[in-house]
Parts: structure tokens; sequence; C-alpha cells
């Protein structure tokens, strides 16, 4: 696939945005009320849709037990009869109680603290937490931490692909680091910008695409 010379992007980049704002508004994402939940959706949201995810944390709140120490001496099967609606629900409550164990652990299960921390040792420590990989590390780092990383998922990766901004074998840095060196490091930006993907991912640039009235035709 042939690219656009690499001068373009900035000018490409800065256009999707400004296309894709105009046609759909402001997204307010990421929904929660407060860091922690935030990051307990991003763990949670894995191969499921946001829906069954509310769902999971609702029954959360209904016990009280929304807080990093109480989910996480909280019995596992006890989690994982919560959290079913996300599906996968044993897995997802060993990789939440892994999450909350590092969060007490390394920042006595202070979300603020975690925050306090030099993004990439932040970013190269939730790595090696069984079940964070690339795109959960950077949702806890851009949404519930307010750190200006730009999180790829498949719908960006579809969107870029198909106007030809990136390789069809691009590595999720290579895609990260297309936005990073082309736009600013803004948190408030790079929120707004992935949330218009999702979207335009969801209702136009589907796995079989449907281009006509499509905000980037």
């Amino acid at each position: 696939m042939k690219q656009r010379p690499k001068t373009h992007h900035k000018k490409v980049l800065t256009e999707i945005y400004d296309t894709l704002y105009r046609a759909f508004g402001p997204q307010h994402w990421w929904p929660g009320e407060t860091p922690f939940e935030i990051a307990v959706g991003a763990i949670l949201t894995q191969n499921t849709n946001w829906g069954n995810v509310e769902k999971a944390i609702n029954n959360i709140k209904r016990q009280k037990a929304l807080n990093a120490r109480l989910l996480y001496e909280m019995p596992h099967k006890h989690l994982a009869l919560l959290i079913k609606p996300a599906g996968y629900f044993n897995i997802k409550a060993k990789r939440l109680k892994d999450f909350l164990g590092f969060l007490i652990n390394h920042y006595g299960g202070s979300m603020k603290k975690m925050e306090a921390e030099d993004t990439q040792i932040l970013r190269e420590r939730l790595l090696k937490v069984n079940g964070i990989g690339e795109e959960t590390a950077d949702s806890i780092l851009l949404y519930a931490l307010g750190k200006p990383v730009f999180v790829i998922d498949a719908y960006t990766k579809r969107v870029l692909q198909r106007h030809k901004l990136i390789p069809d074998k691009a590595t999720y840095h290579e895609i990260q680091e297309l936005f990073h060196k082309n736009l600013p490091k803004d948190t408030a930006l790079f929120n707004e910008y992935h949330a218009l993907f999702v979207r335009l991912g969801k209702e136009y640039c589907k796995p079989k695409p449907k281009c006509e009235g499509c905000p980037l035709g």
C-alpha cells in the first residue's frame, strides 16, 4: 500500500480531527466518575461492549465496593460474580486483582500517587501487569490519569489504513508515534480524537465500510 508522504501527516491528521469534530461534536469520554472507576472500566472493557461494562461496574457500586482494597481482598468467586456481565469474568477477575495488587503495592492504592509517576516508567510497569496490553495501559494513562498518550485501537488502525496514512503491518508503536510526532501533546485533544475514531468506526468505518455519508468521504 502506497503511503502519503510524511510531510502531509501533520496537515491530514489535523484535517481529520477537525472534520470529525464538526460532524460528531464532543464525545464526553471516558464514562466514569473517578480515575479508579475509569481504570477498572479499561480492564473490564476488553473483548466486550461498554453496556456490559456499565452493568458490571454498577454491580460493584451496589455492593459499595468500588475501592482498591475492598476489591483486592474480595474472594475471587464473589468478584467474578459481580463482573459477570462483562464476560470472561474469571479471567477478568484475575486481571483486575493483578492490577489492584500493583496499585496497592506500588502506590498504596492511590490513583493520585500513580498519576504523579513519570509517564514512561508507569507505562512500562503497567505493561508488566498480567492481562494489561498496550491499549489498556494507554487507556488508563490517558483517561484515568490525564497523561497525553494516544490510545490505538482497531477502529483507529482501520481508519488510518483506509486513508493510506499507515502501512498494513504498522505496529502499535509506529501508529502511536504518528500522533505523538505530528500533534501537540495535549490530553484533551488525544482524548477527543480517539473517541471520535471510535464513533466513526462504529457508524461508518466498519469491517465492511459504509462510505456513503461518511464525514471523511
